[in-house]
């Protein structure tokens, strides 16, 4: 069964916010956890539904990061600012990334892009990116106590260095930002691929995920599987991921091993043609920049 990442998803896990950018709640017998934060502009609807969902806002006690993306971190200095208490953890690796400037220079003007598309939500309100430590720091095999449920970290580097997903045993959910990928097609039958920082460890981080045999898959954008369309979208995601190298290898076989002009033809062909991704185009382009980066480094061309 998959779902759009709205709304309830078990009596104790919801999404909020929109599909494209959800955080997922998990409310626990004596602690409630939030698993990512989207884009900076929707700081004010998270704040908003956090409370409607909660009784209140400052019953958050955590929020966990799945990795230093623009569109997973963005409306966590807002929430962090607006929620007193509020402990913010993920890998160690985001505090590093959080110090640099140009780094939060970047992230506003890709979050700047989407302003058009949601004015409603942000207004006048300030909903900036700035530096925060994470605290907890996470690692590997770290669990929160919840009270009646458990969040264990696992580290899944590939999409990103810093990349952590989280499972719930007890229910079963599992939460991996974008380290098993992402829906694409209004059905969510296709899965695109991730691989940023590292093809093998991409593989390696997916082959752990479908060792948890999860029964709740909460993507980071887009679509919840449960129940046996879970395990599938995982081995899908594995074979994706295969031939997605393979898409990539024959566009750069084709442009003569040029890799802004097999960026330009697939960005055409893929993006542009075909429509069928949850990603804004700005940030499409830079993913499959570092991907074809990545495979151009395995076959030793760069």
């Amino acid at each position: 069964m998959k779902q759009f990442a709205k709304g309830k998803i078990t009596d104790r896990i919801n999404a909020v916010a929109d599909p494209m950018y959800p955080a997922y709640i998990i409310r626990g017998g004596k602690k409630n956890l939030m698993i990512d934060a989207g884009i900076n502009l929707m700081g004010p609807l998270y704040l908003k539904e956090i409370g409607d969902l909660l009784g209140g806002t400052e019953a958050l006690d955590y929020l966990f990061l799945t990795h230093s993306h623009y569109d997973h971190l963005g409306a966590m200095p807002y929430l962090k600012r607006n929620i007193p208490g509020l402990a913010v953890g993920g890998s160690p690796i985001i505090t590093d990334i959080l110090k640099k400037d140009t780094v939060l220079i970047k992230m506003g003007y890709l979050s700047d892009l989407q302003r058009g598309m949601l004015p409603e939500i942000a207004g006048n309100e300030d909903v900036s990116i700035e530096a925060v430590a994470m605290d907890p720091a996470l690692k590997d095999g770290d669990e929160c106590d919840l009270g009646d449920c458990r969040c264990v970290v696992y580290e899944t580097p590939g999409h990103t260095r810093d990349s952590l997903s989280f499972f719930v045993p007890e229910y079963g959910a599992l939460f991996p930002g974008e380290a098993a990928g992402v829906p694409m097609g209004a059905e969510g039958r296709e899965v695109h691929p991730e691989f940023l920082s590292s093809f093998d460890l991409y593989v390696v981080s997916l082959k752990k995920l479908i060792n948890l045999r999860p029964e709740i898959i909460c993507v980071g954008h887009g679509l919840v599987y449960c129940g046996d369309d879970a395990p599938k979208y995982l081995e899908d995601s594995l074979d994706a991921t295969y031939r997605y190298r393979e898409l990539l290898e024959n566009y750069l076989k084709s442009c003569r091993g040029d890799v802004d002009r097999a960026i330009e033809h697939m960005t055409a062909k893929e993006y542009d043609e075909k429509g069928a991704m949850y990603q804004e185009r700005s940030a499409y382009v830079i993913n499959l920049t570092a991907q074809f980066r990545e495979i151009a480094r395995m076959k030793g061309a760069v």
